[in-house]
């Protein structure tokens, strides 16, 4: 139920800011706006307000499927227009105000996301500390000589200044646009990670970053902030239980190899499998202050495809926290730079899916949206919000791809009328609707594909 709500409450208040930045522009500029309505179908409410602007009549509605809106405006192409308010319909307005109408929803999901992102940087959040947990073995992380423990004090791309990392969030982040933007990463070390405080680069360049998921970070080497080695809530009937295993339990070593943190834990019992069998291992724990040998043989299960071992345990206890919380100013600055980053970063992985330098698995549809908006509220407010600043990106970015049915395709005739001095013909602009349908339906199809695999493949 918490999916089901997370997601209206998120498409229906993006979809409402992209449709008044639509009607406020159109409002300004002197157009009559006839209907300003968020979504489609069976009409739930439908109300006109006593105060208008002037030469207002607006009925507002809100339909039953939220999954898009539209506001219609005063058009002699869409019908028969009064001479005495001719100069209300949109398609008089000069050029420069068409536009700015037409760009005005992409913009307002933009501004939207800013604000939001001010909001948490304001309000503030609780994030990991930037200390790296256990490598992947044979990763960029792991082949730069990192074992984990080290805690990153700052960070900058190959050319640019090294910049101080306030949490490992940040620090993600910036991993992750050198990876799937192919830019090496410089990291600054703090005196007190093992082996005293240096700079590295990470040569992120060199991976194939095709896929933007959980296996690209795998690759990079960084999973997860470090966390002691730790037994979580013990699970009953599961092998953790079984083998004798209790909340608290400090994990020493396994099979008398040392465990450094919570991730290597979970990579070592992920790894006591062999021949699709469960491994018997001998654990070395500390408890109350003793050290103990437990024989501990996980559960098999299937994950993606490969086997692996399961204990049925939270493995690994939560690792060091922080509050990050930024000023009126910084914070407001800060989400424009984070609108600006997760834009570029979004329009140019839509480019290497054009050009096939990244997976099409990339897209992500209306499904995924509704699990992810469930899960971010789940985790408390501010993710939710995190959650509804990177779709509102996303959707102002969509918006202004120059495909005919969508804003940017618009703003692309107005280029034209603006560089020929006159309007697309009606024969072309039928054609190029048509065309952009069908792109559209296609992009949606793949998305839709890829939210059934990724949910339930």
């Amino acid at each position: 139920m918490l999916t089901v709500v997370a997601f209206i409450v998120a498409l229906g208040l993006l979809i409402a800011v992209h449709e008044y930045g639509h009607y406020r522009v159109a409002v300004a500029c002197g157009v009559r706006v006839l209907r300003f309505s968020v979504g489609f179908g069976t009409t739930l409410v439908r109300w006109k307000p006593k105060n208008q602007h002037p030469g207002q009549d607006t009925e507002f509605v809100i339909g039953a499927f939220p999954l898009g809106g539209f506001v219609k405006m005063l058009d002699e192409r869409e019908g028969a227009v009064p001479p005495e308010d001719r100069h209300r319909a949109f398609n008089a307005q000069p050029l420069k105000s068409r536009a700015a109408i037409v760009a005005a929803g992409p913009a307002a999901n933009l501004l939207l996301a800013v604000l939001l992102y001010a909001l948490v940087n304001w309000i503030g959040v609780q994030e990991p500390q930037a200390v790296l947990g256990s490598p992947v073995a044979g990763s960029i992380v792991a082949e730069a000589g990192l074992r984990g423990g080290e805690r990153v004090a700052g960070a900058g791309f190959a050319g640019e200044p090294v910049e101080p990392i306030a949490s490992f969030e940040e620090l993600r982040w910036l991993l992750t646009r050198g990876a799937l933007d192919g830019r090496d990463l410089k990291i600054a070390l703090a005196p007190e990670s093992p082996g005293g405080a240096r700079e590295l680069l990470l040569p992120l360049s060199s991976l194939d970053a095709r896929d933007a998921d959980a296996r690209l970070m795998r690759k990079v080497g960084v999973v997860g902030p470090w966390s002691p080695a730790q037994m979580g809530e013990v699970k009953p009937g599961g092998a953790a239980e079984r083998s004798g295993l209790r909340q608290g339990d400090l994990v020493v070593r396994i099979a008398g190899k040392p465990v450094g943190d919570g991730q290597q834990l979970r990579d070592l019992i992920r790894a006591q499998v062999a021949g699709g069998k469960a491994v018997s291992a001998s654990w070395e724990i500390e408890r109350g202050g003793s050290r103990l040998v437990l024989p501990v043989t996980p559960d098999v299960v299937t994950e993606a495809g490969a086997t692996v071992g399961r204990i049925n345990a939270y493995v690994g206890a939560p690792p060091a926290m922080l509050t990050v919380r930024h000023g009126p100013v910084d914070g407001l600055w800060k989400g424009m730079v984070r609108t600006w980053e997760v834009s570029e970063l979004t329009l140019r992985m839509m480019g290497r899916m054009v050009i096939g330098e990244a997976s099409l698995k990339n897209l992500s549809g209306p499904l995924t949206i509704a699990d992810y908006a469930g899960k971010s509220a789940s985790l408390g407010l501010t993710q939710y919000i995190l959650f509804l600043a990177l779709i509102s990106v996303s959707l102002g970015v969509l918006n202004l791809l120059p495909l005919p049915v969508l804003d940017g395709g618009h703003l692309m005739y107005y280029l034209w009328e603006a560089v020929t001095g006159r309007s697309v013909s009606d024969a072309w602009m039928e054609r190029l609707q048509r065309g952009g349908v069908a792109v559209l339906l296609v992009m949606m199809s793949i998305a839709l594909f890829n939210d059934v695999t990724r949910l339930f493949g």
